[in-house]
């Protein structure tokens, strides 16, 4: 259960700000949902308390650790499949709100950058998982966000 004022992570949508917690009628039956405000954009999200897969706390020290291991690690394959089903694998990916997860897909995207041009989505898209890297990572004590992200640009030689 979280409390007012908690952080947390909306998959697909980033680092949230909880500000409250509302019951709404769906038919006959009375629901909580956690209001959420996206740190990000600014947006607000319902999330029912009692979900399951609706959102998680922020992760901890060993979880940015594995993240760090993970995208030092270049000895992967490369996907070579179409930009589209990359693109449909890597979002399924990000959806799912696990930094590990994110942190795969970053790694490909900078891994194919060195090897060809991205398509427009595809930079849109790394440029997503290094914001919802940096941020999650940031407020969960790793430091500040813009030095995050050079961190995580020095691992592909940016």
């Amino acid at each position: 259960m979280f409390e007012i004022g908690d952080y947390a992570v909306c998959p697909g949508h980033g680092v949230g700000h909880i500000l409250g917690v509302e019951d709404r009628e769906l038919g006959e039956v009375t629901k909580s949902f956690y209001i959420i405000q996206v740190i990000a954009n600014g947006m607000k999200v319902m999330v029912p308390t009692d979900s399951e897969h609706g959102i998680r706390g922020l992760v901890g020290e060993k979880e940015v650790t594995d993240v760090y291991s993970l995208l030092n690690d270049h000895e992967v394959k490369i996907d070579n499949s179409t930009w589209n089903r990359r693109y449909r694998e890597y979002m399924a990916k990000i959806k799912t709100g696990s930094l590990l997860e994110i942190a795969e897909v970053l790694r490909a995207l900078f891994l194919l950058k060195t090897k060809k041009n991205l398509s427009f989505g595809e930079k849109k898209m790394l440029d997503q998982c290094r914001d919802l890297l940096s941020q999650e990572i940031s407020l969960s004590g790793g430091g500040e966000s813009t030095a995050i992200k050079t961190q995580i640009d020095s691992y592909f030689g940016e």
